[in-house]
């Protein structure tokens, strides 16, 4: 009788254990899909940019650059077109070690992918290669609606400190492309709103047509009601042409600074 009653015990560990195990494991594989459908490793990416930053209170200010990518070397260059007075300057991403580039006196300063991008909502690391799949576990998952959209939601916990938020909660669309992000602080506090409503496909994969971003932690109360800093970036034009490796280099910055 013991022994029929342990047989039993066992089995249904090993069924709850596996109804936990199954949903996780569909997660991870989910993560792997939205990582593959935006990142390009088989190419060069290249796209213009304009990031429209509105202060709370309606105050404008507009950044036009280009960026290239390489995702299979983890790699990219984004190169200030305007305004006039930040013309020439450049970020270069190698590995870890990302530059910023001053044309102003021909100087490469260590900066963070976590620092704000030209002092918008976006972060330089907002420009890499999608990694949720190897830069973070996932802790709980679930089914809602996002407008139109039919989406899992998944929060996320960092696995290491290189990324820019330690936890995230992403919505994911039934095509596995993300709409929603929210990034979080480590205690917990809401950091950033990031949505993304359109998607313009380039080949078989597809990359961000407008991103909107509202930075929690920048706003006024206005009338009565929190207006947040927000974000508005417009990508356009992208190219899959081949680039030499002499792009993604300091001197290619320091011969285009005019």
């Amino acid at each position: 009788m013991y022994n029929k009653v342990k047989k039993i015990s066992i089995f249904l560990l090993l069924l709850t254990l596996s109804v936990f195990a199954a949903p996780n494991d569909e997660y991870i594989n989910l993560l792997k899909k939205v990582d593959d459908l935006v990142n390009f490793k088989e190419n060069d990416l290249s796209a213009n940019y304009t990031i429209k930053k509105i202060d709370p209170g309606g105050a404008v200010s507009t950044t036009i650059a280009t960026m290239f990518r390489r995702d299979r070397t983890d790699q990219f260059l984004i190169l200030i077109l305007e305004p006039i007075v930040d013309k020439g300057k450049g970020y270069l991403k190698t590995g870890d070690n990302l530059w910023l580039y001053d044309p102003r006196d021909r100087s490469f300063t260590f900066t963070s992918a976590k620092e704000r991008f030209q002092n918008s909502s976006a972060r330089n690391s907002d420009f890499n290669r999608s990694n949720y799949s190897e830069d973070y576990s996932v802790v709980s998952g679930k089914k809602e609606k996002l407008g139109k959209f039919d989406c899992i939601v998944l929060d996320l916990k960092a696995l290491n400190n290189r990324v820019s938020f330690p936890q995230v909660r992403i919505w994911v669309s039934e095509d596995n492309l993300v709409r929603k992000i929210e990034d979080y602080s480590l205690s917990g506090q809401l950091m950033r709103t990031t949505a993304i409503p359109s998607y313009q496909k380039v080949r078989e994969k597809w990359l961000p047509m407008s991103i909107v971003i509202l930075d929690h932690l920048v706003f006024r109360t206005i009338a009565g009601k929190k207006e947040f800093e927000r974000t508005e970036i417009t990508i356009t034009e992208p190219s899959l042409e081949t680039r030499p490796n002499s792009l993604y280099t300091k001197e290619y910055l320091e011969r285009v600074r005019n």
